[in-house]
């Protein structure tokens, strides 16, 4: 793209000298040529007609190139534009399926969490709840020999009366 731009101005550039060169031959040769003034008038009249003319064909020229250039740059900008829309889809759609991956591995992790977490705690509920129950064993156990042993002591004591 950047040689067709240069092109164009080298282009544009000889097409300028050219032109400015013609029309100061021209001028130069009317002038010095020997004629009489209406043909020397003619002489002007058609050398500008003919000037004209190829600046309307170098006008020509010029839009034709730069509806070339105007078309490859178009058709460039088109094919970027596509190229830049798959590539974004393409890195949407890895992305999109990356996401999913990491969330099912963060709930698959996050249920196996839970479940250690529920069997933790069920094995601690379980030692809590054999504890407390070896604890009212305890105190039932104690309570009784409490009992026991207060209705030994308070038991009444008979001694046999001695005989008198």
């Amino acid at each position: 793209m950047g040689n067709d731009r240069d092109n164009s101005d080298n282009i544009s550039t000889r097409l300028t000298y050219f032109l400015v060169g013609a029309g100061i031959g021209a001028v130069l040769a009317l002038l010095f040529a020997p004629k009489s003034s209406e043909e020397l008038r003619n002489d002007i009249a058609d050398a500008t007609r003919k000037g004209i003319d190829r600046s309307k064909e170098a006008a020509a020229q010029l839009g034709t190139k730069a509806n070339e250039v105007y078309d490859a740059t178009r058709a460039k900008a088109t094919e970027l534009y596509d190229t830049a829309r798959e590539t974004a889809g393409e890195y949407y759609e890895a992305t999109r399926e990356r996401a999913a991956d990491i969330y099912d591995t963060a709930t698959s992790k996050a249920g196996e969490v839970v479940a250690k977490t529920r069997d933790v705690a069920a094995r601690q509920a379980g030692s809590i709840q054999a504890a407390v129950e070896a604890g009212k064993q305890a105190y039932v156990e104690e309570k009784r020999k409490t009992e026991l042993s207060g209705r030994t002591e308070a038991a009444p004591t008979y001694s046999p009366e001695k005989a008198s």
